[in-house]
């Protein structure tokens, strides 16, 4: 794609409108962050009019660059580009920055602001969902073609992206994994909240991206200097083999006369005389505020139109392609396609299998029928059910569809947020529960953004056995239960993880499958089908019951085992399968009381925290403490989670 040509002049005043505009917008929220979005406007005028290719038009082409502002603090430079390119950002949202209801938030947040590709603010993250949607384009160049997929990812990083564990996670993989077409730039501004860099940091980021296996360019003090930007950028363009870092010298604040190169320019610059001096450098009107001439909005909406030609050859290119529609749609929709009802696994009543057993095999069959699944896990592939039969995603085979990630749970599950959003991947990552912890910031993300990863899950309690409490989780069920948008499913048995998965497949947003080491038994029972995507079910009915058991996972087989001891005493007993509180919640108020209905005693049955469990139970058998070192099996029986425990729990209901 030619880039726009316009004057010297113009583009001066052009990159100065973006300046005005951050500072104007800062100023009016009285809080936001200045600095950076001033210092990288050169850089983002020149990535928006001289490189990237796309549609400002069409902001969901399916094959236009990725561009991702991991530095997210300096999100005032975004919604000014948005606006001024012609995505739909007015005038007026930017005069409502941060405000209650405004598409222009603190930070930028996929799905509320047009062109916004990934939610950013958490230091990191941005960076690792670059890598994630570098992954994905290479992934599907490989499977479609480059007539249909041929596009790259910019990534503008900070010091603080770069302090953050998780860069080195992901900038890790990403070198071995040599995405040629994956372009960072590192704004070196040597500025944090609390004062200069070298408080904290002496890392020298070029040799250590060196070390990583990219290809480095330092252009030094070039952060005004449109050529230089241009010639490094179009130089990583030509690096096809390894990932590229361009490296520049910013001055933040810049050209603010006292707080450039200041922490104050960290945060908002509300001082109208020092904002109407930066004004009066850049030769425009001190008292005018959001201002935009004429001649600059045509220049930039001409910039942001610049690719539609490109993009209705590469339509025209699509429909003639002669791939399937409704296999690309599934494709790219992360779904089934028409063909898949009936070819996931069902399994026999009465045998034994692990959980994750079943995610393995479910996930096999799902292969041919789920057209963009990616499965992979942190050192544990096989461990979690995500070791597929399938080929390894590598640099030398980007088209695999099992992609290592090495211990890296941190930026596995970031990368696996960029690969969801950047569409046509569905990816599902595993690691033991416990490690959750590690990926926690990314699966907040993930619920955040809507972004459709799967997140495998296993060795989910104490049944694990002799790895002992360090391994055996206790508080992380109740901790994403507690994350809004995360659909956490706690199967009991190999049938129910079928059903999880489709729950998985058919929704939008991120799914937590949680899954066991131990084999548990397929339960016997009426047709299940279709149970799980309601939360909840009676797995044993009994008319006119006692006491209702309430499990969720491994504890339900303790729960059916229980019920025939108290129906030998004549206690009727109805047993309920909860494997998602916030399916069940999802349901109506008539179908929830009719699984546990008021006046019936409820006795929760769960291997972890009891935390959240008040809301259906009046009593539990659940975890308040951590677990210990020993066969699985025998910890079940010392935690009270047998059927004869679980029995008497329910006796001391009456």
């Amino acid at each position: 794609m030619s880039p726009t040509t316009v004057s010297p002049d113009l583009e001066a005043r052009q990159i100065n409108t973006i300046r005005a505009l951050a500072a104007d917008a800062v100023m009016r929220a009285g809080s936001g962050h200045t600095g950076t979005a001033m210092a990288l406007a050169p850089l983002a005028h020149v990535l928006c009019t001289r490189i990237m290719r796309y549609d400002a038009t069409a902001p969901d082409w399916s094959d236009r660059d990725r561009f991702i502002l991991s530095a997210g603090h300096a999100s005032m430079l975004i919604y000014a580009m948005t606006h001024l390119l012609g995505y739909g950002v007015t005038l007026d949202d930017i005069r409502s920055f941060r405000q209650l209801g405004s598409i222009t938030a603190g930070h930028p947040e996929r799905g509320l602001t047009p062109g916004v590709e990934v939610t950013t603010g958490p230091l990191g993250q941005g960076f690792a969902n670059a890598v994630g949607m570098a992954i994905a384009e290479r992934n599907l160049r490989a499977r479609l073609g480059a007539d249909l997929v041929d596009h790259r990812t910019f990534v503008i990083v900070s010091d603080g992206d770069l302090m953050e564990g998780i860069s080195h996670e992901a900038a890790s993989l990403a070198g071995h994994q040599q995405l040629g077409r994956l372009i960072g730039i590192y704004d070196d501004n040597r500025i944090t909240i609390d004062g200069s860099t070298d408080l904290a940091l002496s890392d020298d980021a070029a040799r250590r991206f060196e070390a990583y296996g990219w290809h480095v360019t330092d252009v030094g003090e070039a952060a005004e200097d449109l050529d230089t930007l241009e010639r490094a950028i179009r130089g990583a363009l030509l690096v096809s083999d390894r990932p590229s870092m361009i490296v520049v010298r910013s001055h933040i604040g810049y050209p603010m006369p006292t707080a450039i190169d200041t922490s104050a320019a960290h945060g908002a610059i509300t001082d109208a005389a020092e904002i109407a001096a930066a004004k009066r450098a850049m030769g425009m009107d001190p008292d005018a505020e959001f201002v935009v001439d004429h001649d600059v909005a045509q220049a930039y909406l001409a910039a942001g139109r610049r690719g539609e030609s490109e993009r209705l050859a590469w339509e025209s290119r699509l429909a003639a392609s002669g791939h399937d529609r409704a296999w690309l749609e599934a494709l790219w929709s992360a779904r089934a396609t028409g063909d898949a009802e009936g070819s996931t696994p069902v399994f026999d009543a009465g045998t034994q299998m692990a959980t994750r057993v079943a995610a393995n095999r479910v996930l096999d069959a799902a292969l041919d029928t789920v057209p963009a699944l990616i499965c992979g896990g942190a050192d544990l592939t096989g461990n979690t059910g995500t070791n597929v039969t399938a080929e390894v995603l590598s640099a030398a085979n980007p088209g695999g569809r099992k992609l290592y990630f090495g211990v890296r749970e941190h930026a596995m599950g970031a990368i696996a947020n960029g690969m969801a959003l950047h569409g046509g991947v569905l990816p599902v990552v595993g690691t033991f529960l416990v490690f959750s912890d590690y990926m926690r910031p990314a699966v907040r993300l993930a619920a955040l953004s809507g972004a459709k990863s799967v997140f495998a899950w296993s060795h989910d309690s104490i049944g694990l056995g002799e790895d002992g409490p360090t391994h055996q989780p206790v508080e992380h069920l109740a901790s994403l239960r507690a994350i809004p948008g995360l659909c956490v499913i706690r199967p009991a048995d190999a049938n129910e993880t079928t059903q999880a998965w489709q729950v998985a497949v058919n929704r939008d947003g991120p799914t937590a499958l949680v899954l066991t080491r131990q084999n548990v038994p397929v339960l016997d029972g009426t047709d299940r089908s279709g149970q799980v995507a309601r939360g909840a079910y009676i797995l044993i009915d009994t008319p006119s019951p006692s006491v209702i058991l309430a499990g969720t996972g491994s504890e339900v087989q303790c729960c059916t085992g229980a019920a025939g001891l108290l129906a030998a005493d004549g206690i009727a007993t109805t047993v309920v399968s909860m494997p998602s509180w916030d399916l069940f919640e999802a349901q109506s108020v008539e179908y929830r009381s009719s699984v546990l209905p008021q006046g019936v005693p409820v006795l929760g049955v769960e291997a972890a925290a009891p935390f959240g469990w008040d809301r259906y139970a009046d009593a539990t058998v659940t975890m308040d403490r951590f677990g210990a070192s020993a066969p699985g099996g025998e910890l079940m029986t010392h935690f009270g989670f047998t059927a004869q425990a679980i029995a008497d729990a329910a006796r001391k209901l009456f």
